[in-house]
């Protein structure tokens, strides 16, 4: 990692001592998603109830702009160019780098199919199932660690060949022994877990942008 990703992390916990426990599961979650993105990976998250908010939000976090300028590829610029000269620049202008990322919460109408047709705690799962591939990596988001449509997912990950990063609280529930990387935030209640969700995904989410889009070693 560069020297400023590097930083972004220690700001971390600089600004919140008490993730100083998450230390080395942070960086090593960090590590393991620009490694994924790397090999041309994508990440998928999945959660429940607030949880299903902050999958959304990372996903807005990783697909545009959050704190540095991103320019769309050069080859992408010139191909625009050549192929739509008349909104070429009008796109050009607009369009930002993306860093590929989907939330398993939003689909709406696949969910409740899984619901109705097969199991109502497998949506997660036939997601992961169908979008799931090799250097890709599930981000399972789960205050309790416990949640059995987030633990299938996790499941269904491993045997599509997928990494999986979780981001739990309490003990890590039974996503202590499904993931590749385990990040325990504080605490015992769902609110104060999921206060220190927030600046870890942030974090990760800045150090990541940083790696790809920030010009400082």
């Amino acid at each position: 990692m560069k020297f400023s990703t590097l930083n972004i992390l220690n700001d971390l916990f600089a600004r919140h001592p008490a993730l100083e426990c998450c230390k080395k599961s942070i960086e090593q979650a960090t590590r393991s998603l620009i490694d994924g993105f790397k090999n041309g990976g994508k990440l998928l998250v999945c959660g429940n109830g607030g949880s299903a908010a902050d999958a959304q939000h990372i996903v807005g976090e990783l697909m545009k702009a959050f704190a540095l300028p991103r320019k769309p590829d050069a080859e992408i610029i010139t191909k625009l160019e050549k192929m739509y000269p008349d909104s070429a620049k009008y796109l050009t202008e607009n369009l930002q780098g993306a860093l590929p990322a989907i939330s398993l919460t939003g689909e709406t109408a696949l969910i409740t199919a899984c619901a109705n047709d097969m199991a109502p705690d497998l949506g997660f799962a036939q997601q992961a199932y169908g979008y799931g591939r090799k250097n890709d990596i599930l981000l399972a988001v789960s205050t309790s660690g416990n949640s059995r449509n987030v633990i299938y997912a996790a499941q269904v990950a491993h045997v599509v060949g997928m990494k999986v990063i979780s981001l739990t609280g309490r003990d890590g529930g039974r996503l202590r022994d499904l993931s590749d990387v385990l990040i325990v935030a504080p605490g015992d209640e769902t609110f104060k877990i999921q206060e220190y969700h927030r600046p870890i995904y942030h974090t990760i989410c800045l150090a990541i942008e940083n790696e790809f889009f920030g010009e400082r070693e």
